[in-house]
């Protein structure tokens, strides 16, 4: 049940009290009118109790809403109303005119708080506006002057079922927050065991490699170089990348790992959140330019990765230093079935709505890459 819990018992004392309660004025009230009545309309109080007590706990919270939930949740409030209205059974209009308890007493806020804690604060005020409502066509019974009907009874059940409602909800999504927190932390500790395995295992080998290229010379310099960049990009990767909230990721941390001794990435000082899905596919787009740049261009060649937002897009620019994209040289690679930037870039970013502009000169090529951030982004991103 997990925080909900502690809700669910504590409704059931409410239930179990409220029936003694009203066991104890009919007692004292001399069994009202009709006391065979009564007592009938006590003994149904008690068994949908002992029903209540046992199927909230085990059938709504564990299972499906749309199956289980609203049934129990409206038998509940069809019974208890049943029963509030069955008063007249109990008691004369000379006891209603007289103000008396009905015989159900203080225990149909029962369903009330059940809506309240399962649903939220607005079903918990439609609960307490059937109920409400059931009390007071029985409290205007003719001859009543409307003006003298009580009303408290209305209020307090209204302010029972927002107030309950809002806090049950509340709770929830504390429980789901610290849960979150809970996996990421555990996340977090497995990566920074297997960062200690690789660091102790693999980044010192790629460090030695590096190293004794260098002091050897020739086309072990080269080795060693190529160690060099590996070695980097390793110890980016075993870097989590920082997650702001479910569903969402921040893009300088999946860009982060594709620099290294000749990709530059530059991103802003803040966390660029968006949507999961979103930051994969830029990532994804950002790594074809640069394994184009890696296949195209001649070694040695640069690269700059710079990301930019104006609060209304993401702007990724991919530029290097190589010799450029000589004149139709895409359409010509479209045209042979090669679809590397047609697919992999600007097919991945029309999918989210944006645009691929590529410039390309004798000096290097840039791409650049123009995501618009979805209102859901924008609202995420304040809240960081």
């Amino acid at each position: 049940m997990g925080i909900e819990g502690p809700f669910w018992r504590a409704i059931a004392v409410f239930r179990i009290a409220s029936l003694a309660y009203a066991a104890v004025l009919l007692v004292r009230a001399g069994g009202y009118s009709h006391p065979v009545a009564a007592w009938a309309v006590i003994a149904v109080m008690a068994v949908w109790t002992a029903v209540t007590v046992v199927a909230y706990p085990v059938v709504h919270p564990a299972a499906p809403p749309a199956r289980h939930g609203w049934p129990l949740l409206v038998a509940d409030l069809a019974v208890t109303a049943g029963c509030l209205l069955a008063t007249p059974l109990a008691q004369t209009r000379a006891d209603a005119l007289a103000g008396t308890i009905p015989v159900t007493a203080t225990w149909v806020a029962g369903p009330v708080l059940a809506w309240g804690v399962s649903r939220g604060r607005r079903a918990g005020a439609v609960a307490a506006a059937v109920m409400s409502g059931a009390d007071l066509w029985l409290r205007g019974v003719p001859g009543a002057d409307v003006a003298s009907i009580p009303v408290n009874g209305a209020v307090l059940l209204f302010m029972a079922g927002v107030v309950v409602g809002h806090v049950a909800q509340l709770a929830r999504r504390a429980e789901e927050r610290m849960q979150r927190a809970v996996e990421l932390e555990a996340i977090g500790r497995e990566r920074e065991r297997l960062a200690r395995g690789i660091h102790d295992s693999v980044l010192q080998v790629l460090a030695l490699v590096q190293r004794r290229g260098a002091e050897i010379g020739g086309e072990a310099a080269e080795l060693g170089r190529l160690a060099g960049e590996q070695e980097a990009a390793l110890r980016a990767l075993v870097q989590a990348p920082a997650v702001r909230g479910e569903g969402s990721l921040d893009l300088r941390e999946l860009l982060r790992p594709y620099g290294t001794a000749r990709v530059t990435v530059s991103a802003p000082a803040t966390p660029l959140v968006l949507p999961a899905e979103t930051a994969r596919e830029v990532r994804a787009a950002v790594g074809a330019a640069l394994d184009n740049v890696s296949r195209h261009c001649p070694d040695g060649t640069r690269a700059w990765v710079l990301v930019e937002e104006d609060g209304q897009t993401v702007v990724v620019s991919v530029r290097d230093d190589g010799q450029g994209i000589p004149e139709g040289r895409l359409e010509q690679a479209e045209a042979d079935g090669r679809m590397g930037v047609a697919r992999s870039i600007r097919g991945r970013v029309a999918d989210l709505g944006g645009t691929v502009t590529i410039t390309s000169s004798e000096t290097g090529t840039e791409i650049e890459l123009t995501i618009p951030l979805a209102r859901r982004a924008l609202d995420r991103r304040k809240r960081v």
